[in-house]
């Protein structure tokens, strides 16, 4: 091509990789190098422009399930589409690692995270992940943003959504319907999700002047064991009038309440009101539609790709926590009167 253009092999490297501007090559000489490359049929090669540029325009996703959340009935699917969205709009590929996959090699041991360092950074999705191993990475400097409040990590390296907020904002709204005995029920685990959402629990029954304590948390590592249609009757009996319960990726402890109201033989808000904090699971949601407040996955997801960007570019930024709309629903109402 040099040779057809009659310039040296540097001014075509110039030319063809866009930094002629400003340089001493004049449009003359530039034009014939571009006719040159034309006539020749040369198609840049994208691998060599990204070694070049010591970097890969790759962005990883890295999932902390069981199996990868393809599925569009998979609770964090919505994310994924918000971040194959976002990743686009900036000219960004990216790599689905599989190392936490059913037979993916390596699970989620160091091999397996060492992996994602193909990439120019990851982001990583999950309730429970290898702490100790993500800090590693964010020490070494490599770029990281876990979808989901982790403040171990150092720095910018999670976006997340304001459950607190919007929990407590449930749980004024019930207050504001006349109920005075609540109960969250949750799984028991302290992933961050579940510690916010049970705060904002917390800070609304404060708030409304209602009474708080451990008597208010149902905590279960089996709720569809543990939340049966007698244990619901003794808690109606007590008193409580309306029932929150956190969203995971399980659905457990929604799954559990709806069902043990319906084997009681309850309408819902007739006997009793639900909430749930967050949306309900894609295979439960039909009939009802529950109050509580819509996750923005979308939102999020882009807000994950946003940060990673800046973090890859080496640009000093973050998110800010995103805001969860409240949701009307109809499975909540006046308190029923107890003769």
């Amino acid at each position: 091509m040099a040779r057809l253009a009659g310039v040296s092999q540097a001014t075509v490297s110039l030319v063809l990789s866009d930094k002629a501007q400003g340089s001493a090559i004049s449009d003359e000489t530039r034009q014939r190098v571009l006719d040159a490359a034309r006539s020749l049929g040369y198609v840049p090669d994208p691998a060599a422009q990204r070694l070049a540029a010591a970097r890969n325009n790759l962005l990883g996703v890295f999932s902390f399930t069981a199996t990868f959340p393809t599925d569009v009935q998979h609770s964090y699917y919505p994310f994924l589409v918000g971040v194959e969205r976002e990743a686009a709009a900036r000219g960004y590929d990216l790599v689905l690692f599989t190392g936490s996959s059913s037979g993916g090699a390596g699970a989620t041991g160091p091999e397996a995270l060492n992996r994602v360092r193909l990439a120019d950074g990851c982001l990583f999705l999950g309730r429970h992940v290898p702490l100790a191993e993500l800090k590693r990475m964010v020490a070494d400097g490599f770029p990281v943003v876990h979808l989901g409040r982790r403040e171990e990590l150092e720095g910018p390296s999670w976006v997340g959504a304001d459950y607190v907020s919007a929990s407590s904002e449930v749980v004024g709204h019930l207050a504001s319907l006349g109920h005075r005995r609540i109960v969250l029920v949750r799984e028991d685990d302290d992933a961050p999700a579940s510690t916010d959402r049970q705060q904002g629990f917390l800070e609304g029954l404060e708030a409304a002047g209602l009474a708080g304590g451990p008597q208010a948390v149902f905590r279960s590592a089996d709720p569809q064991r543990d939340i049966t249609p007698e244990r619901l009757g003794r808690w109606l009996d007590e008193g409580v009038t309306a029932f929150v319960a956190e969203e995971t990726d399980t659905g457990a402890a929604w799954r559990a309440l709806r069902g043990a109201v319906y084997d009681a033989g309850l309408v819902c808000p007739d006997d009793l009101s639900l909430a749930l904090l967050g949306s309900p699971p894609p295979d439960l949601d039909v009939g009802p539609h529950p109050t509580g407040f819509d996750i923005p996955r979308h939102e999020l997801g882009a807000a994950a790709v946003r940060l990673l960007a800046a973090l890859v570019s080496g640009e000093e930024t973050e998110e800010p926590l995103v805001t969860c709309v409240f949701r009307p629903g109809v499975t909540t109402g006046r308190p029923p009167e107890r003769s």
